[in-house]
Protein backbone atom coordinates (compact mmCIF):
# COMPACT_ATOMS: atom_id res chain seq x y z
CA UNK A 1 0.00 0.00 0.00
CA UNK A 2 1.46 3.67 -1.01
CA UNK A 3 1.97 5.93 1.85
CA UNK A 4 1.30 9.44 1.63
CA UNK A 5 1.93 12.04 4.51
CA UNK A 6 -0.46 14.81 4.49
CA UNK A 7 1.29 17.95 7.46
CA UNK A 8 -2.33 19.81 8.47
CA UNK A 9 -1.44 23.22 8.67
CA UNK A 10 -4.59 24.19 11.01
CA UNK A 11 -7.34 22.46 13.00
CA UNK A 12 -8.83 19.97 10.57
CA UNK A 13 -9.28 19.55 6.83
CA UNK A 14 -12.63 17.90 5.43
CA UNK A 15 -12.23 15.14 3.48
CA UNK A 16 -13.39 15.65 -0.11
CA UNK A 17 -10.35 18.81 -0.29
CA UNK A 18 -7.84 16.36 1.25
CA UNK A 19 -8.06 14.01 -1.46
CA UNK A 20 -7.87 16.60 -3.68
CA UNK A 21 -5.11 18.31 -2.23
CA UNK A 22 -2.94 15.20 -2.04
CA UNK A 23 -4.06 14.66 -5.55
CA UNK A 24 -6.02 11.93 -5.49
CA UNK A 25 -8.84 13.31 -7.35
CA UNK A 26 -9.30 16.14 -9.90
CA UNK A 27 -11.75 18.35 -7.91
CA UNK A 28 -13.57 18.24 -4.61
CA UNK A 29 -16.74 17.47 -6.38
CA UNK A 30 -14.94 14.30 -7.22
CA UNK A 31 -14.10 13.07 -3.80
CA UNK A 32 -17.26 14.25 -2.77
CA UNK A 33 -18.64 11.52 -5.20
CA UNK A 34 -16.22 8.88 -3.93
CA UNK A 35 -17.36 9.30 -0.56
CA UNK A 36 -20.66 8.99 -1.11
CA UNK A 37 -20.11 5.81 -3.35
CA UNK A 38 -18.53 4.37 0.01
CA UNK A 39 -14.96 4.16 -1.64
CA UNK A 40 -13.07 6.10 1.31
CA UNK A 41 -12.06 4.86 4.97
CA UNK A 42 -11.09 6.80 7.72
CA UNK A 43 -9.14 5.03 10.44
CA UNK A 44 -10.42 1.87 9.05
CA UNK A 45 -14.12 2.75 8.43
CA UNK A 46 -16.04 3.59 5.64
CA UNK A 47 -16.73 7.23 5.75
CA UNK A 48 -19.93 8.62 4.17
CA UNK A 49 -19.41 12.20 5.29
CA UNK A 50 -17.73 14.07 2.52
CA UNK A 51 -16.92 17.03 4.40
CA UNK A 52 -16.01 15.01 7.55
CA UNK A 53 -13.14 16.95 10.02
CA UNK A 54 -10.12 15.18 9.17
CA UNK A 55 -7.84 15.90 11.87
CA UNK A 56 -3.51 15.53 12.93
CA UNK A 57 -3.46 11.16 13.93
CA UNK A 58 -5.81 9.85 11.11
CA UNK A 59 -5.36 7.85 8.80
CA UNK A 60 -7.50 7.92 5.33
CA UNK A 61 -7.40 5.05 2.79
CA UNK A 62 -8.54 5.51 -0.71
CA UNK A 63 -7.95 2.87 -4.03
CA UNK A 64 -5.03 1.33 -1.94
CA UNK A 65 -3.29 4.52 -1.43
CA UNK A 66 -3.09 5.27 2.75
CA UNK A 67 -2.73 9.21 3.84
CA UNK A 68 -1.34 9.76 7.33
CA UNK A 69 -2.55 13.33 8.91
CA UNK A 70 0.31 14.55 11.21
Amino acid sequence: MQTIPFDLEGDHVELNQLLKLVGLVDSGGAGKALVAAGAVRVDGAVESRKTAKIRSGQVVQLHGVEIRIS
